[in-house]
């Protein structure tokens, strides 16, 4: 494939996309099309050889159909975990409906959708609801060559997850912590990229849905204290009963900026966030994933960003 859109290129799981892509295409040949609407922001992207930072707004409709146009396939990864209602469905249903469009008029039938765990009939929060209606909507395209990834929760070293549990520890005493029940199954954000590189290139993956998930099960609680213990700065974790779980979420979306916990990000997490064994999984791929401390204890550790990556690199030389 010579020109591969990336939907979502310039966030976490994106740039690590990139790289793969990158590599797959031993640095030259082929052209990857990330579109950012603040391209002055992704310089990390721009220095990738063969990748193409172009200003664009995915969301309107005529510069996604320009996008589109001449590729060989499209890898959607624009996701939000925190909004209103009408955001979820702007950026979860809408998006992919005018990508499925976009699509058919340019002719461009492969396509690579990264969805989530937990998604379903009768879903509990928007971003899980939201995440249904996406995956209906395109497997409604007709002509289409659909994969769908489903990740658990995605840590790496750029992490929004680990990092911001690690960060909290080390400046308060205790840890009061909703949802501390909930079950997560963690992916490390390179396995995540590896499937999709290898899902683009393996046209036995069309059709297909694949859960990305790490190879152990971690409740929330026992997460945070991993992030201490990694970080250095264990601190006890105090469960919170979801009412008032709720009511901590409510105050912190009331805060300037992007809150660090939401309603809905309680809502969702009464679904566990793990494969269910009923779809094919990393390993379908030929991919055995990474465990969470083997990667998490170099960057939580505090290394030195060249360390961490020669840490990383030595994972994704693996098979």
């Amino acid at each position: 494939m010579n020109k591969i859109l990336v939907l979502g290129g310039t966030g976490f799981v994106g740039r690590h996309v990139c790289e793969q892509l990158v590599e797959r295409n031993g640095g030259g040949g082929g052209r990857i099309l990330v579109p950012s609407r603040r391209p002055a922001r992704a310089q990390h992207i721009r220095m990738l050889p063969t990748v193409e930072l172009v200003q664009a707004d995915v969301h309107d409709a005529s510069q996604l159909r320009r996008l589109v146009a001449g590729c060989d396939a499209v890898i959607n990864l624009v996701a939000i975990l925190h909004g209103r209602p009408a955001d979820f469905d702007k950026v979860h249903v809408a998006l992919p409906r005018q990508l499925a469009q976009a699509c058919a008029e340019a002719g461009v039938k492969r396509l690579l959708h990264v969805s989530a765990l937990g998604v379903g009939e009768g879903a509990p929060s928007n971003y899980l609801r939201s995440k249904t209606a996406g995956e209906a909507v395109l497997k409604a395209q007709r002509g289409l060559e659909l994969t769908i990834l489903r990740p658990s929760v995605i840590f790496g070293a750029e992490d929004r997850f680990l990092n911001l549990f690690a960060r909290l520890q080390k400046i308060f005493p205790l840890m009061p912590l909703a949802g501390a029940s909930a079950r997560f199954q963690p992916v490390w954000v390179g396995d995540v990229a590896r499937a999709l590189v290898r899902c683009l290139d393996d046209r036995g993956t069309i059709g297909q849905t694949y859960e990305c998930a790490g190879p152990q099960v971690y409740t929330l609680a026992d997460i945070v204290r991993l992030a201490g213990r990694l970080s250095g700065h264990p601190r006890p974790v105090l469960p919170l009963p979801e009412a008032l779980g709720r009511l901590q979420a409510l105050v912190m979306e009331c805060l300037p900026g992007e809150p660090l916990m939401s309603r809905d990000n309680i809502a969702s997490m009464r679904v566990p966030n793990v494969a269910s064994g009923q779809l094919p999984g990393l390993q379908a791929l030929g991919i055995t994933p990474v465990d969470l401390p083997s990667v998490a204890a170099a960057y939580l550790a505090g290394q030195e960003p060249r360390q961490r990556y020669d840490h990383f690199r030595a994972f994704a030389r693996r098979g």
